[in-house]
């Protein structure tokens, strides 16, 4: 459907009184700018330093389409149509604009950063799309490109354009923008107490080609080793199969790793097939279950080497709509895994094979907007509604069934906001027995942005609830950080039976610093923990966190989020020495989308 057009507005008349500039109370972010721009204006070394990294007469960017679906029929009348051109503009990092080609850098800093900057190859953007020259044009191969190239880890952003002009009623020609991110990225500390630290390198798009490396190395520790790593490295859409392999190595002191992952996931709607082979020997230390009045940890050792093989279908119902595709698809899957221990820590872990076969039916579509967990960059909301029912068996020294089932659903409207909600069920059977089972049920809900002038506003509420059912000892549950109580930390606050209830408030603000953007955080959590089939959660006082800081982050950086937060405990366990309050900093996002494709079938978690 054609968007109306609004009128322009008009000037106002002659006759019209406008209040002078210097009489009208300018906001105070506003304020300090117009303070800035004199500043920069004087021929002294603080002047030129501004002058150089700050840009004051550029205009905010407009960014089309946010407010509709990304729906079928948004191409509906090219659909089937050849495609007879390609082409493609990829800009660099800094100063570009895919809602304004004619952007350019304008201070030193963005000049200087595209000049250390690699620009992602053509030919990468072009194995991301779905269509092809010369080939007609399916259904949502348009919308569903350009959602795949925006979810790159390498781009910041993407639009996908139809020549209108030189468009004919059988072919088209397509135009693909695309601006990529400043790649290489890293963090650390050090503390000089101790003399330990950490620093963290990566990079996501290594000499344009798309390969992903990450490292982490920490020293000064004091444990077994002084020093700890990790890294991995990623090649994605192998000669555009959406194949991608991946390597993991670690070697901690309490965790070491080494893995390989060879994949392919629905990653569009239309996908046909997915699958993948992993293989992997893990060692790590777990916690084990605590005895009354205990004031020390009790660990064991865990040890297995895991095969993982699995590979599903998926298959669309008839359309008699010619141009238009259904949204549902009903999947089927089948996977194998085999572990076994080297390691045991106690009797409840047996080398193992299990075999599971699953069916679902997923409906998905996507919208746009922005400030939801990025700082203006264009978001795609997943929605829909998902299906699956699970069933298998593990053989190892006894022979038991599994049988779970998952739903979930989301719907968004811009003036509403966003809601989701989840529910899966999974446990093994042995002799009619129900055993290792768990419920787990979750809700996520987000306001409408909220604006006044350049600021923002949004809400978020979360909820979740996880019930264990006849778990193994050394199974527990925490509410430690994104379990419960962001910042909280603690050995024995532990339980089979957890709910919790978080909210946050994010104020955007307008500051902004070398493109890193600043955005307040105001926070409450609740948890309750309890013990036993039988138990209630609600019978004690929850556990409580209260907090409040601040964020920061630069959209065209492969630096993840920063957050500093202070946070208020007032209940804590009685055996552990732990402080009512903490100052913290993380870069783990606290909630994020769950979409609704089909992944590999399995057994329910329990964390």
């Amino acid at each position: 459907m054609a968007q109306e057009k609004t009128k322009p507005i008009s000037p106002p008349d002659s006759s019209q009184v406008i209040a002078p500039a210097d009489t009208v109370l300018q906001p105070f972010d506003q304020r300090i700018i117009n303070n800035l721009r004199q500043m920069s204006e004087r021929k002294t070394i603080m002047g030129k330093l501004l002058k150089a990294i700050l840009v004051f007469d550029r205009k905010p960017e407009e960014v089309y389409g946010l407010d509709a679906e990304l729906i079928e029929r948004e191409f509906e009348r090219h659909t089937y149509k050849i495609v007879r051109r390609v082409d493609i503009l990829n800009m660099n990092a800094f100063g570009y604009s895919v809602n304004d080609t004619s952007r350019v850098p304008r201070n030193f800093f963005e000049k200087a950063g595209n000049s250390l900057h690699v620009k992602t190859r053509q030919g990468l953007i072009r194995n991301k799309l779905l269509f092809k020259t010369a080939q007609p044009l399916e259904p949502l191969d348009l919308i569903e490109s350009e959602r795949l190239l925006r979810q790159t880890d390498y781009l910041l952003d993407a639009r996908i354009v139809v020549n209108e002009i030189t468009t004919s009623d059988d072919s088209v020609d397509v135009f693909v923008l695309t601006r990529d991110i400043f790649s290489l990225g890293g963090s650390g500390s050090f503390t000089p107490s101790s003399g330990s630290g950490r620093i963290a390198l990566r990079e996501l798009n290594f000499l344009g080609q798309g390969h992903q490396l990450r490292t982490n190395y920490r020293f000064g520790l004091d444990a077994p080793r002084s020093w700890e790593f990790s890294g991995s490295y990623l090649v994605e859409n192998i000669s555009n199969s959406y194949l991608s392999a991946e390597v993991i190595y670690a070697n901690q002191n309490y965790y070491q790793e080494r893995s390989f992952f060879l994949r392919r996931d629905f990653f569009s709607t239309n996908t046909k097939y997915a699958g993948a082979i992993g293989l992997g020997r893990v060692e790590e230390r777990i916690l084990l279950p605590p005895i009354d009045n205990d004031t020390l940890s009790r660990y064991g050792t865990l040890g297995y080497d895991r095969r993982d093989v699995w590979l599903a279908r998926s298959f669309k119902p008839k359309s008699y709509n010619l141009g238009y595709e259904a949204r549902g698809r009903i999947i089927v899957g089948l996977r194998m895994i085999n572990t076994n221990y080297k390691k045991k820590p106690t009797e409840n872990f047996d080398d193992n094979t299990i075999l599971l076969g699953s069916v679902g039916y997923s409906i998905r579509k996507y919208y746009k907007d922005r400030f939801l967990f990025g700082f203006g960059r264009t978001e795609d909301i997943p929605v829909g509604t998902f299906v699956s029912l699970t069933a298998g068996y593990e053989k190892g020294s006894s022979y038991r069934r599994y049988f779970g089932a998952t739903t979930s659903f989301a719907k968004y409207t811009p003036s509403f906001g966003y809601l989701y909600g989840g529910a899966s069920y999974g446990s093994f059977i042995r002799n009619g027995n129900w055993e290792q089972g768990v419920l787990d049920v979750q809700s996520l809900y987000f306001t409408k942005l909220y604006e006044r002038g350049n600021w923002k506003l949004r809400h978020y509420l979360l909820g979740h609830a996880t019930v264990g059912i006849n778990r193994n000892p050394e199974e527990m549950l925490s509410i430690n950080n994104e379990n419960g109580l962001r910042g909280f930390r603690s050995e024995f606050v532990r339980g089979t039976r957890r709910v919790s209830l978080n909210y946050e408030a994010n104020l955007y603000t307008p500051f902004s610093l070398f493109g890193f953007r600043l955005a307040g955080v105001l926070f409450a959590d609740l948890a309750w923990l309890s013990t036993g089939n039988k138990s209630s959660p609600f019978k004690e006082a929850p556990y409580r966190g209260y907090g409040i800081g601040f964020r920061l982050r630069n959209e065209y950086l492969s630096f993840s989020t920063i957050q500093f937060l202070f946070s208020y405990y007032p209940r804590l366990p009685v055996n552990e020495d732990l402080s009512d309050f903490r100052i913290f900093n993380t870069s783990r996002s606290y909630y994020d989308f769950t979409d609704f494709r089909f992944t590999r079938p399995g057994v329910a978690e329990f964390r």
